[in-house]
């Protein structure tokens, strides 16, 4: 499938969470594939700094926005100044997440809720808005930030394997509906990826690089309007053996 250089030249999207991690690498690959991007934090400064750093390497138009998405009235905000500064939307990248993990008996109600608000209520009012956003251009792409937590639990994951659980369910049932209107609906299931993500200490070269991620995420976009990948799973090839 040949694909011309900058495919999204012309393209708006969001991408939630864009300030470092997955977030940031796939903010990156969308702007140096020409998108315009319009991306959040949770304060102001890091999401400019992040914009004005992404503008400058890659030469394109990117947008920081201020935005706790587990908040109605931030997501409703943020998407009130996407649709002032575009046309549209052509791509919604729901990639905000956190982890806090314990077991049930040790789970606090505070991070139960933290959990499932931030990682799966949070992608349902990101969704709410940049829906009609989407259909005003006549469709387009949402794209989830799953995790291979969403189908293996684990001990001490009881709020994270059902927020992402959730999200999984949420996200097949989304392209049921919408599948006729020009929206396709993907969700990517990463397992161990090399952030600072839930605290982790280090980094780790035979963990998944943000950029693979970013990588998988442009494959979707650039697939053919025939054709619908609703599920990605990516693994690392060689983690640690288990003694």
């Amino acid at each position: 499938m040949a694909i011309e250089e900058q495919y999204l030249k012309g393209k708006y999207a969001v991408v939630t969470g864009g300030t470092r991690g997955i977030g940031r690498a796939i903010s990156e690959r969308l702007l140096r594939d020409g998108a315009t991007v319009a991306l959040c934090g949770r304060t102001r400064a890091s999401a400019e700094r992040a914009a004005a750093e992404l503008s400058q390497a890659t030469g394109g138009e990117a947008l920081g926005i201020a935005a706790d998405v587990s908040r109605l009235e931030d997501v409703r905000r943020f998407f009130e100044t996407v649709a002032e500064r575009f046309p549209g939307l052509d791509v919604l990248v729901n990639n905000a997440g956190a982890g806090a993990f314990a077991s049930v008996d040790r789970l606090t109600p505070a991070e139960w809720h933290s959990m499932i608000d931030l990682n799966l209520t949070g992608v349902f009012y990101c969704c709410h808005y940049a829906l009609p956003l989407i259909k005003q251009r006549g469709g387009g792409f949402v794209i989830n930030i799953s995790s291979l937590a969403g189908k293996n639990p684990f001990a001490g994951g009881a709020a994270y394997n059902a927020s992402k659980f959730g999200l999984n369910g949420f996200s097949e049932a989304m392209m049921l509906d919408l599948r006729y209107d020009k929206i396709r609906v993907s969700y990517i299931m990463p397992g161990s990826v090399d952030t600072d993500f839930g605290g982790q200490a280090g980094r780790s070269d035979w963990k998944i690089a943000p950029e693979d991620v970013a990588e998988v995420a442009a494959m979707l976009l650039r697939m053919p309007e025939r054709t619908l990948v609703s599920r990605v799973e990516m693994r690392p090839s060689r983690p640690p053996r288990k003694p």
